[in-house]
Protein backbone atom coordinates (compact mmCIF):
# COMPACT_ATOMS: atom_id res chain seq x y z
CA UNK A 1 0.00 0.00 0.00
CA UNK A 2 1.17 3.45 -1.12
CA UNK A 3 1.95 5.80 1.81
CA UNK A 4 1.54 9.69 2.56
CA UNK A 5 5.12 11.03 1.24
CA UNK A 6 4.87 13.86 3.93
CA UNK A 7 3.47 11.48 6.63
CA UNK A 8 4.70 8.09 6.15
CA UNK A 9 0.95 6.68 6.71
CA UNK A 10 -0.97 4.30 4.45
CA UNK A 11 -3.23 5.61 2.21
CA UNK A 12 -7.13 5.12 1.23
CA UNK A 13 -7.51 4.31 -2.45
CA UNK A 14 -8.88 7.67 -3.41
CA UNK A 15 -6.52 9.38 -1.52
CA UNK A 16 -3.46 7.26 -2.78
CA UNK A 17 -4.73 8.18 -6.55
CA UNK A 18 -5.23 12.27 -5.73
CA UNK A 19 -1.83 11.99 -4.06
CA UNK A 20 0.29 9.98 -6.19
CA UNK A 21 -1.45 12.24 -9.29
CA UNK A 22 0.23 15.37 -7.51
CA UNK A 23 3.51 13.90 -7.17
CA UNK A 24 3.53 13.32 -9.95
CA UNK A 25 2.90 16.67 -11.62
CA UNK A 26 4.94 18.39 -9.02
CA UNK A 27 8.24 15.44 -9.66
CA UNK A 28 7.82 16.64 -13.23
CA UNK A 29 7.43 20.51 -12.93
CA UNK A 30 10.42 20.64 -10.22
CA UNK A 31 12.93 18.12 -12.33
CA UNK A 32 12.61 20.63 -15.34
CA UNK A 33 12.67 23.34 -13.39
CA UNK A 34 15.95 21.92 -11.60
CA UNK A 35 17.08 21.46 -15.32
CA UNK A 36 16.55 24.86 -16.24
CA UNK A 37 18.44 26.30 -13.67
CA UNK A 38 21.60 23.94 -14.53
CA UNK A 39 20.61 25.04 -18.07
CA UNK A 40 20.74 28.89 -16.82
CA UNK A 41 24.40 28.21 -15.69
CA UNK A 42 25.62 26.48 -19.15
CA UNK A 43 26.12 22.96 -17.73
CA UNK A 44 24.61 21.80 -20.77
CA UNK A 45 25.96 21.85 -24.34
CA UNK A 46 23.24 20.37 -25.93
CA UNK A 47 19.25 21.83 -27.19
CA UNK A 48 17.03 21.15 -24.69
CA UNK A 49 13.25 21.71 -25.11
CA UNK A 50 11.35 21.99 -21.63
CA UNK A 51 7.77 20.75 -21.09
CA UNK A 52 6.55 23.43 -18.96
CA UNK A 53 2.81 23.46 -18.77
CA UNK A 54 2.64 19.44 -20.15
CA UNK A 55 2.81 17.48 -17.16
CA UNK A 56 -0.55 15.95 -17.11
CA UNK A 57 -0.63 14.63 -20.11
CA UNK A 58 2.67 12.97 -19.26
CA UNK A 59 1.05 11.71 -16.20
CA UNK A 60 -1.94 10.36 -17.57
CA UNK A 61 -0.48 8.49 -20.48
CA UNK A 62 1.95 6.89 -18.39
CA UNK A 63 -0.72 5.93 -15.96
CA UNK A 64 -2.94 4.02 -19.42
CA UNK A 65 0.37 2.99 -21.58
CA UNK A 66 -0.04 -0.92 -21.40
CA UNK A 67 2.81 -2.90 -20.20
CA UNK A 68 4.38 -3.82 -23.51
CA UNK A 69 2.61 -1.06 -25.57
CA UNK A 70 5.60 1.20 -27.53
CA UNK A 71 5.87 5.13 -26.95
CA UNK A 72 7.15 7.09 -29.89
CA UNK A 73 8.02 10.77 -29.06
CA UNK A 74 9.07 13.91 -30.72
CA UNK A 75 12.07 16.27 -29.70
CA UNK A 76 10.15 17.83 -27.26
CA UNK A 77 9.85 14.81 -24.76
CA UNK A 78 11.42 15.64 -21.57
CA UNK A 79 7.62 15.33 -19.59
CA UNK A 80 7.07 11.73 -21.04
CA UNK A 81 11.21 10.42 -20.15
CA UNK A 82 10.66 12.08 -16.60
CA UNK A 83 6.95 10.47 -16.18
CA UNK A 84 8.58 6.70 -17.51
CA UNK A 85 11.95 7.06 -15.83
CA UNK A 86 10.99 7.73 -12.08
CA UNK A 87 14.09 9.27 -11.73
CA UNK A 88 16.02 12.21 -12.29
CA UNK A 89 19.38 11.87 -12.10
CA UNK A 90 20.02 9.70 -15.29
CA UNK A 91 18.55 12.33 -17.63
CA UNK A 92 20.47 14.67 -16.42
CA UNK A 93 23.78 12.86 -16.87
CA UNK A 94 22.39 11.85 -20.44
CA UNK A 95 21.92 15.62 -20.95
CA UNK A 96 25.66 16.26 -19.49
CA UNK A 97 26.49 13.59 -21.87
CA UNK A 98 28.00 10.96 -19.47
CA UNK A 99 27.79 7.32 -19.53
CA UNK A 100 26.21 6.80 -16.34
CA UNK A 101 23.14 8.84 -18.40
CA UNK A 102 19.95 7.68 -19.22
CA UNK A 103 21.49 6.50 -22.90
CA UNK A 104 24.68 6.43 -22.23
CA UNK A 105 25.21 9.76 -22.89
CA UNK A 106 24.76 9.26 -26.66
CA UNK A 107 21.52 10.46 -27.26
CA UNK A 108 21.09 13.17 -25.51
CA UNK A 109 17.62 15.27 -25.66
CA UNK A 110 15.84 15.69 -28.56
CA UNK A 111 16.43 11.82 -29.17
CA UNK A 112 16.28 10.15 -26.19
CA UNK A 113 14.32 6.90 -25.76
CA UNK A 114 14.17 4.62 -22.94
CA UNK A 115 13.23 0.95 -24.17
CA UNK A 116 13.13 -0.75 -20.88
CA UNK A 117 10.59 1.94 -20.07
CA UNK A 118 8.90 1.37 -23.52
CA UNK A 119 10.13 4.52 -24.89
CA UNK A 120 11.04 2.99 -28.02
CA UNK A 121 12.38 6.12 -30.27
CA UNK A 122 12.40 9.90 -30.54
CA UNK A 123 13.05 11.80 -33.02
CA UNK A 124 14.61 15.70 -33.86
CA UNK A 125 12.88 15.71 -37.08
CA UNK A 126 9.87 17.18 -37.61
CA UNK A 127 7.18 14.73 -38.05
CA UNK A 128 9.83 11.86 -38.67
CA UNK A 129 8.31 9.74 -35.53
CA UNK A 130 5.01 9.10 -37.06
CA UNK A 131 6.41 6.94 -39.92
CA UNK A 132 8.14 5.06 -37.38
CA UNK A 133 4.92 4.54 -35.41
CA UNK A 134 3.30 3.06 -38.20
CA UNK A 135 5.89 0.71 -38.70
CA UNK A 136 5.94 -0.36 -35.01
CA UNK A 137 2.00 -0.79 -35.07
CA UNK A 138 2.29 -2.73 -38.86
CA UNK A 139 4.86 -5.00 -36.74
CA UNK A 140 2.52 -5.48 -33.76
CA UNK A 141 -0.36 -6.49 -36.09
CA UNK A 142 1.78 -9.12 -38.21
CA UNK A 143 3.40 -10.93 -35.00
CA UNK A 144 -0.05 -10.56 -33.10
CA UNK A 145 0.84 -8.67 -30.08
CA UNK A 146 -2.23 -7.19 -29.66
CA UNK A 147 -0.09 -3.99 -28.16
CA UNK A 148 -1.08 -0.21 -28.78
CA UNK A 149 1.55 1.91 -30.38
CA UNK A 150 1.34 5.62 -29.04
CA UNK A 151 2.88 8.49 -31.00
CA UNK A 152 3.18 11.65 -29.85
CA UNK A 153 3.06 14.88 -32.19
CA UNK A 154 2.36 18.65 -32.09
CA UNK A 155 0.26 21.11 -33.96
CA UNK A 156 3.14 21.39 -36.32
CA UNK A 157 3.70 18.01 -36.71
CA UNK A 158 0.35 17.39 -37.82
CA UNK A 159 1.16 19.76 -40.93
CA UNK A 160 3.47 17.37 -41.89
CA UNK A 161 2.77 14.93 -45.16
CA UNK A 162 3.74 12.16 -42.65
CA UNK A 163 0.77 12.80 -40.05
CA UNK A 164 -1.93 12.05 -42.89
CA UNK A 165 0.15 9.28 -44.66
CA UNK A 166 0.74 7.27 -41.28
CA UNK A 167 -3.06 8.08 -40.27
CA UNK A 168 -4.44 6.58 -43.76
CA UNK A 169 -2.15 4.12 -43.61
CA UNK A 170 -2.96 2.65 -40.00
CA UNK A 171 -6.47 3.17 -40.78
CA UNK A 172 -6.50 1.14 -44.06
CA UNK A 173 -4.42 -1.76 -42.51
CA UNK A 174 -6.17 -1.85 -39.35
CA UNK A 175 -3.54 -0.60 -36.78
CA UNK A 176 -3.57 -0.33 -33.35
CA UNK A 177 -2.03 3.53 -33.71
CA UNK A 178 -2.98 6.19 -30.57
CA UNK A 179 -1.67 9.49 -32.26
CA UNK A 180 -1.45 12.78 -29.32
CA UNK A 181 -1.08 15.79 -31.05
CA UNK A 182 0.10 18.32 -28.30
CA UNK A 183 -1.25 21.73 -29.46
CA UNK A 184 0.04 24.29 -27.77
CA UNK A 185 -0.60 27.01 -30.76
CA UNK A 186 3.23 27.69 -31.71
CA UNK A 187 6.17 26.70 -33.90
CA UNK A 188 9.23 28.57 -32.89
CA UNK A 189 8.34 32.18 -32.54
CA UNK A 190 5.55 32.25 -34.79
CA UNK A 191 1.82 31.65 -33.47
CA UNK A 192 -0.38 28.83 -35.29
CA UNK A 193 -3.15 31.79 -36.48
CA UNK A 194 -0.31 33.65 -38.35
CA UNK A 195 1.51 30.63 -40.07
CA UNK A 196 -1.93 28.67 -41.29
CA UNK A 197 -5.35 28.68 -41.35
CA UNK A 198 -7.85 26.89 -38.72
CA UNK A 199 -7.54 23.03 -38.90
CA UNK A 200 -10.26 21.20 -37.82
CA UNK A 201 -8.35 17.72 -36.46
CA UNK A 202 -11.91 16.46 -35.42
CA UNK A 203 -13.16 16.86 -38.45
CA UNK A 204 -9.59 15.05 -39.84
CA UNK A 205 -10.19 12.33 -37.81
CA UNK A 206 -13.89 11.60 -38.74
CA UNK A 207 -12.36 11.76 -42.73
CA UNK A 208 -9.96 9.08 -42.03
CA UNK A 209 -13.26 7.18 -40.17
CA UNK A 210 -11.39 6.89 -36.58
CA UNK A 211 -12.34 8.13 -33.17
CA UNK A 212 -11.31 11.77 -32.08
CA UNK A 213 -10.96 12.91 -28.24
CA UNK A 214 -9.86 16.69 -27.31
CA UNK A 215 -8.14 16.87 -23.92
CA UNK A 216 -8.31 20.28 -22.15
CA UNK A 217 -8.14 21.67 -18.54
CA UNK A 218 -5.02 20.00 -17.46
CA UNK A 219 -6.66 17.14 -14.79
CA UNK A 220 -4.60 13.98 -15.08
CA UNK A 221 -7.55 11.62 -14.07
CA UNK A 222 -9.83 13.12 -16.65
CA UNK A 223 -7.30 12.52 -19.10
CA UNK A 224 -6.68 9.09 -18.23
CA UNK A 225 -10.27 8.16 -18.08
CA UNK A 226 -10.77 9.41 -22.02
CA UNK A 227 -6.70 7.27 -22.64
CA UNK A 228 -8.38 4.50 -21.07
CA UNK A 229 -11.47 4.33 -22.86
CA UNK A 230 -9.94 4.79 -26.30
CA UNK A 231 -7.09 2.53 -25.69
CA UNK A 232 -10.20 -0.24 -25.21
CA UNK A 233 -11.56 0.91 -28.02
CA UNK A 234 -8.51 0.62 -30.44
CA UNK A 235 -7.54 -2.81 -29.11
CA UNK A 236 -11.10 -3.99 -29.87
CA UNK A 237 -11.68 -2.77 -32.94
CA UNK A 238 -8.21 -2.62 -34.41
CA UNK A 239 -8.10 0.95 -35.38
CA UNK A 240 -6.30 4.25 -35.07
CA UNK A 241 -7.22 6.88 -33.11
CA UNK A 242 -6.44 10.62 -32.42
CA UNK A 243 -5.95 12.58 -29.48
CA UNK A 244 -5.77 16.45 -29.63
CA UNK A 245 -4.40 17.59 -25.77
CA UNK A 246 -4.69 21.83 -25.80
CA UNK A 247 -1.42 22.54 -23.74
CA UNK A 248 0.80 25.75 -23.44
CA UNK A 249 4.06 25.85 -22.81
CA UNK A 250 5.15 27.83 -19.90
CA UNK A 251 7.99 30.07 -19.72
CA UNK A 252 7.14 32.81 -21.97
CA UNK A 253 7.71 36.47 -20.94
CA UNK A 254 6.55 40.16 -23.02
CA UNK A 255 9.04 42.59 -24.11
CA UNK A 256 8.26 46.05 -25.30
CA UNK A 257 10.03 46.73 -28.68
CA UNK A 258 11.68 50.15 -29.64
CA UNK A 259 8.92 52.42 -30.44
CA UNK A 260 6.06 49.82 -29.91
CA UNK A 261 3.45 50.57 -27.32
CA UNK A 262 2.10 47.31 -26.77
CA UNK A 263 4.65 44.29 -25.77
CA UNK A 264 5.26 41.29 -27.36
CA UNK A 265 5.00 38.44 -26.43
CA UNK A 266 8.11 35.94 -27.06
CA UNK A 267 7.20 32.09 -26.96
CA UNK A 268 9.26 30.17 -24.96
CA UNK A 269 10.56 27.04 -27.45
CA UNK A 270 13.97 25.63 -26.95
CA UNK A 271 17.20 26.52 -24.34
CA UNK A 272 16.49 27.83 -20.68
CA UNK A 273 13.71 29.18 -20.09
CA UNK A 274 15.58 32.63 -18.96
CA UNK A 275 12.49 34.41 -17.00
CA UNK A 276 11.39 31.07 -14.93
CA UNK A 277 12.74 30.71 -11.33
CA UNK A 278 12.98 27.22 -9.32
CA UNK A 279 11.57 27.49 -6.07
CA UNK A 280 9.32 25.80 -3.48
CA UNK A 281 5.55 26.23 -4.88
CA UNK A 282 6.42 26.05 -8.67
CA UNK A 283 3.65 27.40 -10.23
CA UNK A 284 4.83 29.45 -13.08
CA UNK A 285 0.97 30.81 -14.08
CA UNK A 286 -1.76 30.88 -12.33
CA UNK A 287 -4.54 29.16 -14.35
CA UNK A 288 -5.82 26.09 -15.96
CA UNK A 289 -3.16 26.79 -18.12
CA UNK A 290 -0.63 25.35 -15.28
CA UNK A 291 -0.94 21.79 -14.32
CA UNK A 292 0.58 22.38 -10.89
CA UNK A 293 -2.38 25.10 -10.29
CA UNK A 294 -5.03 22.90 -11.38
CA UNK A 295 -4.36 20.64 -8.46
CA UNK A 296 -5.29 22.77 -5.93
CA UNK A 297 -9.24 22.21 -6.92
CA UNK A 298 -8.43 19.30 -5.17
CA UNK A 299 -6.22 19.67 -2.77
CA UNK A 300 -5.42 22.17 0.17
CA UNK A 301 -2.64 24.65 -1.20
CA UNK A 302 -1.10 24.57 2.28
CA UNK A 303 -0.85 20.66 1.93
CA UNK A 304 0.40 20.79 -1.72
CA UNK A 305 3.40 23.34 -0.29
CA UNK A 306 4.68 20.88 1.96
CA UNK A 307 4.76 18.18 -0.85
CA UNK A 308 6.77 20.52 -3.20
CA UNK A 309 9.02 21.30 -0.92
CA UNK A 310 9.74 17.60 0.03
CA UNK A 311 9.54 16.77 -3.15
CA UNK A 312 12.26 19.17 -4.31
CA UNK A 313 14.41 18.08 -1.24
CA UNK A 314 14.09 14.38 -2.72
CA UNK A 315 15.12 15.67 -6.19
CA UNK A 316 18.32 17.80 -5.13
CA UNK A 317 19.37 15.01 -3.26
CA UNK A 318 19.02 12.90 -6.02
CA UNK A 319 21.51 15.06 -8.11
CA UNK A 320 24.44 15.88 -5.69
Amino acid sequence: MASNILTGKPLAGNEQSLIGVASEILRIRLSQLIINEKYKSGSFRIPIHLALGHEAIAVAADTVLGKQDALILPHRNLHYNLARAKSLRPIVDEFLLKETGLANGKLGSMNLANPDARILYASSILGNNLGIAAGTALANKVTETGDVTWVVTGDGGMEEGAFYEALQFCAAHGLRLLILVENNGWSLATHIMERRCPVNLERIASAFGVPYARLDGNVPQAYAQVLRELRAGIVQHSMPAVVEVVVKTLGGWHTLDEGATVPRYINYHAGPAAKVQLGDWPVLEESESDPVYVLLKQHDRDRLEELSRTMLGQLLSEIR
